[in-house]
């Protein structure tokens, strides 16, 4: 009996210390998420924020309800992400603010761009594309460089009516070659008498894009004289491995 009363002496003890660890292993753990719900509670006490709502569980924090512009939703994002202890963000927020019509809001954007960063000398050299779709904004084509890139994101991300990015720009390689073609080409081409008028509006020019020694030409000419007269001098530039014209004239699609 002393042998049996031992054993579940010893048995009863160890069910103890087993329950035991089982409740400090999550004690701490609940302790955890509590402390990582007032953090969070901190990181987004701003009135833009007053419709965010969050939720923590495991140290992965789940963020739900309402924003007014997409911006809001992103910063969101960030502040959470670096809060300690946060082991992931399930970001679930809604943009509630105005909506606009996608055509309406792709040529609101689309002009807001063609203004983006006159007057830093990059203008001619980034061609940015974009989409609209049910308030969802596709961002495409090459920027000169980062900044750039992430100011016509941030443009976009702060635009009433915006639901949501989707960035696909690409940045252009740095390359002293590929700057040496770029300068070279803007004199090359808006040198040409015929073709100075497009270097008057920071925000039509004939943009000129050069990845590794490739040149593109994007943008809307008068006339198909001004975008053979382009080609030509695009690619009378030494360097210059090719040369893809997609200069559009303005009204042909219309004629057609």
């Amino acid at each position: 009996m002393l042998f049996k009363n031992g054993t579940l002496r010893v048995v009863g003890l160890g069910c103890a210390l087993l329950m035991s660890g089982a409740a400090w292993a999550q004690g701490p753990a609940v302790g955890a998420d509590t402390q990582i719900q007032a953090d969070v509670a901190k990181a987004l006490d701003n009135k833009k924020f007053k419709g965010v709502k969050s939720a923590v569980q495991n140290g992965v924090v789940t963020l739900s309800g309402t924003v007014e512009i997409y911006s809001d939703k992103e910063d969101a994002d960030k502040k959470v992400h670096h809060r300690k202890n946060v082991k992931a963000v399930q970001n679930m927020i809604e943009v509630a603010g105005k909506t606009v019509d996608d055509v309406e809001l792709r040529d609101k954007l689309a002009e807001k761009l063609a203004y983006d960063r006159v007057g830093y000398g990059t203008t001619a050299f980034n061609a940015l594309t974009i989409g609209v779709q049910s308030g969802v904004v596709t961002l495409g084509g090459v920027a000169y460089g980062p900044m750039d890139k992430d100011s016509a994101v941030s443009l976009v991300a702060n635009y009433p009516g915006v639901k949501d990015v989707v960035d696909n720009i690409e940045v252009a390689p740095l390359s002293p070659m590929d700057d040496g073609i770029r300068l070279a080409e803007a004199r090359a081409i808006y040198g040409a008498p015929q073709l100075n008028k497009y270097a008057l509006d920071p925000a039509k020019p004939i943009r000129i894009t050069v990845v590794n020694g490739n040149v593109t030409l994007s943008g809307v000419v008068d006339n198909q004289g001004d975008k053979d007269v382009a080609n030509i001098k695009a690619n009378g530039v030494p360097g210059v491995f090719n040369v893809i014209n997609n200069l559009q004239v303005a009204g042909a699609s219309d004629k057609k």
